[in-house]
């Protein structure tokens, strides 16, 4: 049995989903047919449809008896994790005509790379690509042509959109198709050490661009634990990927075989089989709950408190901060992985990976066991196997480690790195925002400090570079939500704010912005709501005003509320019009609050 608070909160979750729950269940079962969904296409409808397939699929397509998959790729050759997607559908379409079914490229959807765009006008669009690409995904799917799906991404707003936009079509199985981590390179500690010799400009620009190109430099997801890496975590223990499947170079015999394998097991629960099993279905509170808790149990994205939250809703189950909070008192930090630790995710999966993490915490009673998954029948303890390559290509699902391989990188739940997951709610008369502690060593954990407002992050390394911020100073970083600019990733604070710690200095962060998976060893209060556009009081400060950050208490307020009662500062804006900026215009008028998803759609 699943930990008292694990199944209280668990509990908590459906009595607030209830009524979404059900209209989303009615909703995907109304939209099930029998058969195959081009069964009730017209002759001509059907005929557009496989015009451009050859002979086989032609002929497969024209009757009733294969079934067919769509797959929706963020394939594009510029970023790395997406690069090895190229060669994925003619190894997909192959493995589906050995199992008698058709597979068609259905879609593209856009991938951005927030590792180009940091601190560039595109990333304002970034957070709003998510609920593009799960747009896309319903055009891709929106044929009705289709009887499961196999979505290909790995990256920021990539995954969480395409899981979006399959469960807007939760009739269909779907099953999430990984590329995989490059191999490790330049050690990220190292690398941060010279971004920050670059900050304090004491190496230069050719310095610093070696350092970056050693660290990422071939295909596959960059090796640190951030928002992409968090994303195939979530995938695997939700169950929407195969076990093991989360960590496997790319252009590996294992990678390719794992490719095939997920064809295969799409087919195993498509419709025409007995074990059917749509996305719709398999997705609940628990395997959300499940999501969190390896969320916590890992130190993944902060990006996730927003994602999964929004992920959540297009399942009809509703989830918030305090509902993360109250798992992180109980879900303890498993994982030392940068920026948490030193090791990357090559190092996690040699450790033990994904199957020593699951297995620790079902033995320990911090997981629900008893969910459906792709793997089929067994629950969550199918994904206590690790996949290995037999002769011929297949792939056999073995018992992984019993114990770790590397103590200083996946802990035991009796030796844990932390007993607490390091995510906490703040709440004060502020508002409400979120904090990762995992990286944070205790003694920076709460700061009370006079404020320095700003309301652009280049203002920050300016002031850096004038030697103006060489003390004690809460930066507090407004009008960088949602509303405002898209809620853009501000990774130029990091190396700063980094670097006036070393030297001694109590700082810290509180923003309506995002850090992402590069939330590190500065204390930094994100995702604050009620965001600057929205009225949120942190409108009303100025630079001096005594402010407390208690992360150990979940404490975020200015010490005086006078400060609250003078006239806010007005939005000066300047992000609506370049880059495409003013194509978003729309979602910056329709999107929801970070502890709602950040979302403009309606689910």
């Amino acid at each position: 049995m699943p930990h008292a608070e694990i199944e209280r909160v668990t509990q908590r979750i459906v009595e607030r989903s209830r009524d979404t729950r059900q209209c989303y269940l009615e909703k995907i079962r109304s939209a099930h047919q029998p058969g195959v969904s081009r069964s009730h296409l017209s002759c001509g409808n059907l005929a557009h449809g496989f015009a451009a397939s050859d002979a086989h699929d032609k002929s497969a397509l024209a009757v009733d008896r294969a079934a067919n998959f769509a797959i929706v790729s963020a394939y594009n050759d510029m970023l790395s994790a997406h690069q090895p997607f190229k060669t994925y559908p003619d190894q997909i379409k192959q493995a589906a005509r050995e199992v008698g079914a058709v597979a068609q490229f259905a879609g593209g959807v856009p991938a951005m790379c927030d590792g180009v765009t940091q601190g560039r006008e595109g990333m304002e669009l970034s957070l709003f690509s998510r609920d593009t690409i799960a747009m896309a995904t319903a055009v891709a799917l929106s044929h009705d042509m289709f009887d499961g799906t196999l979505a290909l991404g790995v990256c920021d707003k990539i995954v969480p959109g395409l899981a979006i936009g399959a469960l807007a079509f939760g009739h269909l199985p779907t099953v999430f198709v990984p590329a995989g981590p490059m191999e490790s390179g330049l050690p990220n500690a190292e690398k941060g050490r010279i971004r920050q010799l670059y900050a304090e400009g004491k190496v230069g620009r050719k310095e610093l661009l070696e350092a970056e190109s050693q660290s990422y430099h071939s295909a596959g997801t960059c090796t640190f634990y951030g928002t992409a890496n968090s994303n195939q975590m979530l995938m695997e223990i939700m169950g929407m990927q195969l076990p093991g499947s989360s960590f496997i170079n790319p252009g590996t015999p294992l990678r390719e075989a794992l490719t095939r394998a997920a064809v295969m097991r799409l087919n195993e629960i498509s419709p025409l089989s007995p074990d059917f099993l749509p996305l719709g279905e398999m997705i609940d509170e628990k395997s959300i709950v499940n999501g969190i808790i390896g969320l916590l149990a890992t130190g993944g994205s902060t990006n996730h408190t927003i994602h999964l939250v929004a992920i959540a809703r297009a399942a009809g189950v509703v989830i918030d901060w305090q509902d993360m909070a109250d798992l992180s008192a109980v879900v303890p930090l498993l994982c030392r992985i940068y920026p948490n630790g030193l090791a990357d995710v090559n190092h996690f999966q040699a450790a033990g990976g994904m199957a020593l993490l699951i297995r620790e915490l079902l033995d320990n009673g911090l997981l629900h066991e008893d969910v459906k998954t792709i793997a089929g029948d067994g629950g969550m303890r199918r994904y206590c196997e690790e996949p290995f390559l037999k002769e011929h290509g297949s792939v056999e699902w073995q018992e992984g480690p019993a114990s770790s391989l590397d103590a200083e990188v996946v802990a035991s739940c009796a030796k844990p790195f932390s007993r607490e997951g390091g995510l906490r709610l703040m709440q004060g008369n502020l508002g409400r925002s979120v904090i990762k502690t995992s990286a944070v060593k205790p003694e920076h954990r709460v700061v009370r400090a006079p404020a320095v407002v700003f309301e652009d992050q280049n203002e920050v390394k300016e002031r850096f570079d004038a030697g103006e911020l060489d003390r004690d100073f809460i930066a507090v970083v407004r009008f960088q939500g949602p509303k405002a600019n898209g809620m853009p990733e501000l990774h130029k604070l990091t190396p700063v704010l980094g670097v006036l710690q070393d030297r001694g200095f109590k700082v810290a962060l509180v923003t309506d912005g995002r850090m992402s998976g590069a939330s590190g060893k500065v204390p930094a209060a994100i995702h604050l709501i009620p965001e600057a556009l929205d009225g949120g009081p942190i409108t009303s400060l100025q630079d001096g005003d005594m402010i407390e950050l208690d992360a150990e208490q979940g404490i975020l307020r200015v010490v005086d509320d006078a400060a609250l009662k003078r006239e806010s500062a007005s939005y000066q804006g300047g992000h609506q019009q370049g880059m495409g900026r003013e194509l978003f215009a729309g979602f910056r008028k329709l999107v929801s609050n970070a502890e709602a998803g950040a979302s403009v759609l309606e689910v």
